[in-house]
């Protein structure tokens, strides 16, 4: 696509990469073929290409407006457009660089100023969020029913982790909202990697990926929660932990991209690359493991549900199913697949009338083949599915785990 940035862009400290996104696009369309907002809106501007177009103009030096916010705002993020897109374009990037410079030249409403920093102030901070959780559990009678449904349905009594007793040692981010609302997701992986002779490392200075600052509105905040997650780490990192596991596949897409977020940083460029280099969905670890001397054999029937973070984002699309399957675990097909199901972070609460369209569309996708439980990869995308009140959404290792002799 010819590109000119204006003057003002070119001293933009990302100005060469957007312009080397921007001209990779030919503008062919394929995107829009699989982007879940432009097949609910059908707005050309609420699909990848009409977004590109907008940024390109935007660092052209056109006139920026709250629409042209609007239509950046309401993309989920998922990245199936770059699963797509025969060209390559680095979508994802393009647009953190196109948001960034729309939200510095367009102030938003106040009661989107007070959404976005709320969260912000709350969701990342994991002692904080914890307490809130608990106490909405406690009012949940007299809550909202938005609010009710954002809770989760159970919240059971979390097991005992194993001791750290292997030579083989991995690192894991804890996360931030996953401790409350999911406990025993990364008990439950502990456990299964003690099974198989890997020990799990506590890092506890570790907190947020960042991703929640990055993508609302304060990239620095975020870099700089990345940049403490590195320094946690890297006690562990220089002790030979071969690994630094996620069981949240949106936190580990992020972390993923340290290294190329924090390349032009003198003092972390070098440590970022190692830490994303070391970032491993706990599928990627489980599935070159002997699963077999784990002795299971899962009978429950399962729906799985792709986070996009995982298929489109890190390319691991089948590699949970097929950790499953050998596991003897039986697997309901899934239409459409390859579609979000809306939550994309905080999405949910920032554009929840898409969100809610789009979790609908994707439970009646799980549901059609009958499953007892419907599982995933993400704490973003399971909270969001069980909100429904449907079928329960559980995080994938919890039933290996459970099923365990």
């Amino acid at each position: 696509m010819q590109t000119t940035l204006s003057e003002q862009a070119r001293q933009l400290p990302r100005a060469r990469e957007a312009e080397s996104i921007l001209r990779s696009c030919v503008h062919c369309g394929f995107c829009n073929a699989t982007c879940p907002t432009y097949q609910l809106l059908g707005d050309e501007l609420d699909g990848p290409r009409g977004r590109i177009y907008l940024i390109k103009q935007v660092l052209e030096g056109n006139q920026v407006t709250q629409k042209t916010q609007q239509h950046l705002d309401r993309c989920l993020s998922c990245r199936n457009c770059e699963t797509t897109c025969p060209s390559g374009v680095d979508y994802h990037n393009l647009l953190d660089i196109g948001r960034a410079v729309v939200d510095a030249q367009v102030p938003r409403p106040l009661a989107q100023r007070l959404l976005r920093e709320g969260l912000r102030s709350i969701v990342p901070r994991t002692a904080l969020f914890k307490r809130l959780v608990g106490s909405a559990q406690l009012l949940r009678a007299w809550l909202p029913a938005p609010l009710q449904d954002k809770l989760p349905r159970n919240v059971p009594a979390v097991k005992p982790r194993p001791t750290t007793r292997h030579a083989r040692q991995v690192l894991m981010l804890e996360g931030c909202v996953q401790p409350s609302l999911s406990p025993n997701t990364n008990v439950a992986a502990a456990r299964v990697l003690d099974r198989l002779g890997i020990s799990v490392t506590p890092a506890r200075e570790a907190g947020c990926c960042g991703a929640v600052d990055y993508h609302l509105d304060a990239q620095a905040a975020g870099l700089d929660r990345a940049r403490r997650n590195i320094d946690a780490w890297w006690p562990g990192i220089e002790q030979g932990a071969e690994a630094i596991v996620q069981t949240a596949s949106g936190c580990g897409a992020f972390i993923k991209d340290y290294g190329h977020l924090l390349s032009s940083d003198p003092a972390y460029a070098s440590k970022a690359a190692r830490v994303s280099a070391l970032a491993r969905d706990l599928a990627e670890v489980l599935r070159d493991e002997p699963l077999e001397q784990l002795g299971l054999h899962g009978e429950q029937r399962l729906a799985f549900h792709c986070p996009c973070t995982l298929q489109h984002a890190q390319k691991l699309g089948g590699a949970v199913e097929g950790i499953l399957s050998r596991l003897g675990f039986n697997l309901t097909a899934v239409p459409d697949s390859h579609l979000c199901c809306g939550s994309a972070g905080t999405y949910s609460l920032t554009q929840p009338e898409l969100s809610r369209q789009l979790r609908d569309h994707k439970l009646n996708a799980l549901e059609s083949g009958h499953p007892d439980v419907i599982v995933t990869a993400n704490i973003g995308c399971q909270s969001h599915l069980d909100s429904a009140g449907r079928t329960p959404v559980r995080h994938w290792i919890e039933l290996v785990e459970a099923a365990l002799p």
